[in-house]
């Protein structure tokens, strides 16, 4: 921890706007499914031409494409989530530089997200205006392959932990996430609080029946109001869809000794810590206040993460018990066994092994000062599995709500 000046800096690359990021990538954002191809093709292009030379401080090019963007309402709050999630990834700290990429005729405009201030760090295209597939593949390629002098003459430099926000996801939760990895990572969480961080706890229907434990902790009764209307909107669409917000755990939860969303739900709370409630955010809004905040989203992890990652996050924090092999680029994630057995039977996946709590190794704080210094250390630059592994970008799944049309 000497390298970090007891533990108050992360290295990190600082940006003109001010925003500071754990990683240094070049983002390729699809507006609309019709474009998808071809932001995947100049994405693997650059890679390709980025593995013949050694930059640093590249980590790549991010492909972020999504079933998503047309024949949907214009209008309307499904559209409105959907533009914040674009918007969140294209300003994300963790891209130098990024290409918003349409087809032309879809609902989900490139013009929405073009303000016309122009900002150097952002491009925005369309395969119609120029000239169809190999055109624009080639053109924007070029473009990028011309910038890695310049996209890698940045630094990681010391950055205050104020600066760090961190997603706290679980998945795949069994009957030891409420006593291991989960109460841990909140210890985690606190520290990086009481250091100006913020953390964003997400899942509206993971912490349902246990909502009392986050009003107990909020600074206003505004943000109360906040979660009582996210809670009876999630209601109202769980039964028009002929479900229920007790449907919940899954086949695998209840493998893994779970029974009820409650038993879920209070295992999925005691991840945010025990800090207080500083704000509630819908689904991919960005985060104002730094501190603990909650954000309104799904429990399905991928476009749980994809909203807190569009919020500013800039670490995932992920607890499993039956094992996930999750990643989100640009933001890397570390994944929090619940047991040992899991722990080595994936260890391919599992960045820390918080069965050691269960074995009677470690006490929870021992594990979440160790969960902390690992934040910082992947903060700094250090990959995590996921990153190893290549995971990150099938997992963008912005979530959709409302009718295909």
């Amino acid at each position: 921890s000497n390298q970090f000046k007891n533990n108050l800096f992360f290295k990190g690359y600082k940006r003109k706007n001010g925003s500071s990021g754990t990683r240094n990538y070049i983002g390729l954002i699809s507006t609309v499914n019709c474009s998808a191809t071809v932001v995947k093709l100049i994405a693997d292009k650059v890679n390709l031409k980025l593995k013949e030379k050694n930059f640093n401080n590249i980590d790549g090019a991010v492909c972020l494409k999504h079933s998503s963007g047309c024949g949907m309402k214009n209008t309307g709050y499904g559209m409105n989530v959907f533009n914040r999630t674009i918007e969140g990834f294209k300003i994300h700290p963790n891209f130098a530089k990024v290409y918003v990429i349409g087809l032309g005729c879809e609902c989900a405009q490139i013009s929405l997200y073009d303000d016309g201030k122009r900002n150097r760090n952002i491009e925005y295209l369309n395969i119609q205006d120029e000239g169809g597939t190999n055109e624009i593949i080639n053109k924007v390629s070029l473009q990028i392959i011309n910038e890695f002098e310049k996209i890698n003459d940045v630094k990681r430099i010391d950055i205050p932990i104020s600066e760090l926000t961190i997603a706290l996801q679980c998945g795949g939760s069994d009957s030891y996430s409420g006593i291991t990895a989960n109460p841990a990572l909140g210890f985690a969480s606190d520290k990086i609080i009481d250091y100006g961080g913020s953390s964003i706890l997400s899942e509206t229907s993971e912490i349902y029946g246990a909502e009392h434990l986050l009003f107990e902790r909020s600074i206003n009764k505004l943000n109360i109001e906040k979660i009582e209307k996210q809670i009876e909107w999630w209601k109202e669409h769980l039964q028009k869809n002929n479900s229920a917000l007790d449907n919940n755990p899954s086949p695998g939860n209840k493998k893994g000794g779970l029974t009820t969303i409650l038993e879920k739900s209070l295992g999925a709370v005691s991840k945010s810590g025990t800090r207080q409630m500083v704000d509630v955010l819908d689904y991919a809004e960005k985060l104002k206040i730094k501190g603990f905040n909650f954000m309104n989203g799904p429990g399905f992890d991928p476009v749980s993460v994809t909203g807190q990652v569009a919020s500013g996050a800039n670490i995932v924090c992920f607890t499993t018990g039956r094992g996930s092999v999750f990643g989100c680029k640009p933001s890397p994630s570390l994944k929090l066994a619940t047991t040992t057995n899991l722990y080595n039977a994936m260890e391919e996946d599992m960045d820390i092994n918080c069965g050691e709590i269960a074995e009677g190794k470690v006490d929870v704080d021992a594990m979440g000062k160790k969960i902390f210094d690992i934040i910082l250390n992947t903060a700094s630059g250090s990959p995590s599995k996921s990153e190893i592994l290549g995971i990150g970008e099938e997992e963008f799944v912005p979530w959709q709500i409302g009718a295909v049309l």
